[in-house]
């Protein structure tokens, strides 16, 4: 699904290995997946960036091939500021030390982080379907708990929602993905079965929870940390939604962007569910090489 492009498994702390992809030539682009899901969503556009772009594709930690470590009481392991880390040792890794920046869902809410921690490595940043973290919890109401339940589902303490997945993780994925506006067309069979296929290996749903429980948590320290310091975003940023998804039912996603950003902020709705880089790629195409300039 990558035609072109190499594989690496990159060691960035204690034994911890980040899978990923990296193919074409160019400024690079690093690139962030969503949950439940890998760097395979990327599979429609990253060929075609691929002819402007170097394009570096991974696996968050917790996900897909990359290692999934032991949750610790505190969440720590699984924090953005930790998550995002992995990723500035990746690029590092790969001789990069600044780039260009895009996350879906999770891998938004990664470059987030590291956006605000690692400013000096971000040229652009654009994020996918997401209000800021603590936006999103802190205005939460019986809409957006009854559209986005699984947040609240996979905060629970281990083992209930790990063993609930680990039940059945194919079906998790397609009753998660399916559950959208558009249902499972969208999709690539080839893609659904890579993304059950990680789901089922060892520690993936472990990982996958504590993702979220530090998103509740740690995360959330961090989040109203860098609120009461005054602390915001000072990349440019580009923030795309659907038209049809929980976030534009929900939240005014650009103000909330523009609440924790000192730079500019632009953006919009696409006319797609939540799955943007698979449900409407070409859009996603021409809105990345126009803000990636």
């Amino acid at each position: 699904m990558f035609d072109g492009f190499r594989e690496f498994d990159i060691e960035v702390e204690n034994g911890l290995v980040i899978h990923g992809v990296i193919g074409g030539e160019g400024p690079p682009l690093l690139l962030l997946h969503g949950h439940p899901q890998t760097h395979v969503i990327w599979h429609r556009l990253a060929p075609r960036l691929a002819e402007r772009y170097t394009v570096i594709a991974t696996d968050l930690r917790g996900y897909g091939d990359s290692g999934k470590p032991e949750g610790d009481s505190r969440h720590l392991n699984y924090s953005k500021r930790r998550m995002a880390l992995d990723q500035v040792a990746v690029m590092q890794a790969l001789g990069y030390e600044r780039f260009f920046l895009c996350g879906h869902d999770r891998g938004g809410r990664v470059a987030h982080r590291l956006a605000l921690d690692h400013a000096e490595r971000v040229e652009r940043l654009m994020v996918l379907d997401i209000a800021p973290t603590l936006a999103m919890y802190e205005a939460t109401d019986l809409a957006f708990a009854t559209a986005y339940w699984h947040w609240f589902f996979l905060i629970q303490p281990r083992p209930l929602p790990e063993s609930w997945i680990e039940a059945a993780p194919a079906d998790y994925v397609t009753r998660i993905m399916g559950s959208r506006h558009a249902g499972l067309d969208p999709f690539d069979p080839q893609a659904i079965a890579e993304y059950q296929r990680c789901l089922a290996l060892p520690g993936a749903a472990h990982g996958l929870c504590e993702d979220y429980r530090a998103s509740r948590t740690i995360d959330l320290e961090h989040d109203r940390s860098d609120r009461e310091a005054g602390r915001h975003l000072s990349v440019p940023l580009k923030v795309l939604w659907g038209e049809f998804g929980t976030i534009e039912r929900c939240f005014d996603a650009l103000a909330e962007w523009r609440a924790v950003s000192g730079a500019g902020v632009e953006g919009g709705t696409l006319p797609c569910g939540h799955y943007l880089p698979e449900e409407a790629p070409d859009a996603i195409l021409h809105q990345l090489i126009d803000f990636m300039r």
